[in-house]
């Protein structure tokens, strides 16, 4: 039994020693690869407008001042509504708060608060109508962007744009080098989002006056910008 032992022992040591002296393989630097870039941009009209309204209350009781600001956006609420229609003009509720109002020694000594509504849409003289009618909130902003079905068609007719010149300029490249043609090693194609958030944003002074007629809005262009960057091999 001892002799095999030995000999069992001898063929782990040599083992060991083979692979210890096994050299790793060496991968060689790629060669003839070109990196570059290639955008594509289009400027459309605006087609999308968020509109927000608010108004703000103050007094000695919180639910006092909590009905104030319910009272006046439920009138609110229903005078939108009776204009609302799907893509056209959308009603949702924004920002509700009520807050203490502290005196100098910490005390509570009032309430203040504030409720917002939200009309948006594409169709800007329905929204600015609908405004003109409430009278119980103020304008408080409005924001111009692109809606989402305008963004992703745009930004696929700007996609395809930016893709064949990226190929149209690889192939010069390659040319220019004396190669063939090439192929694609990596790429990244990245575009921009121009309605999230709203690029265009017009601040609107808020006044006690009722307003008794159609907001007047005027909408701007926004630009969809699409670049494919990326790597390819010159052969």
């Amino acid at each position: 039994m001892k002799p095999i032992v030995k000999i069992y022992a001898s063929c782990i040591l040599l083992t060991l020693a083979t692979v210890s002296f096994a050299q790793p393989s060496v991968v060689p630097p790629p060669q003839n690869v070109v990196q570059l870039s290639a955008s594509a941009a289009l400027e459309v009209p605006h087609d999308w407008l968020a509109l927000a309204m608010s108004t703000s209350r103050d007094g000695t009781d919180a639910q006092a001042v909590q009905a104030q600001l319910k009272t006046a956006l439920d009138a609110a609420l229903t005078e939108a509504r009776s204009s609302a229609q799907p893509g056209a003009l959308q009603v949702r509720t924004g920002n509700f708060t009520l807050t203490p109002r502290r005196g100098r020694d910490g005390h509570i000594n009032g309430w203040q608060g504030s409720a917002e509504l939200l009309l948006e849409g594409r169709d800007f003289a329905r929204i600015s109508a609908a405004a003109g009618r409430i009278q119980t909130l103020t304008v408080a902003s409005a924001a111009f962007g692109l809606s989402r079905e305008q963004q992703a068609a745009v930004e696929s007719q700007v996609q395809a744009q930016a893709i064949e010149r990226f190929k149209l300029r690889a192939t010069d490249i390659a040319k220019a080098f004396g190669f063939a043609g090439y192929s694609l090693r990596e790429v990244n194609v990245s575009s921009s989002e121009p309605n999230q958030p709203r690029p265009r944003f017009l601040a609107m002074a808020a006044s006690n006056a009722s307003m008794d007629a159609a907001l007047p809005v005027e909408a701007g262009k926004a630009t969809v910008q699409v670049t494919v960057s990326g790597a390819v091999q010159l052969k």
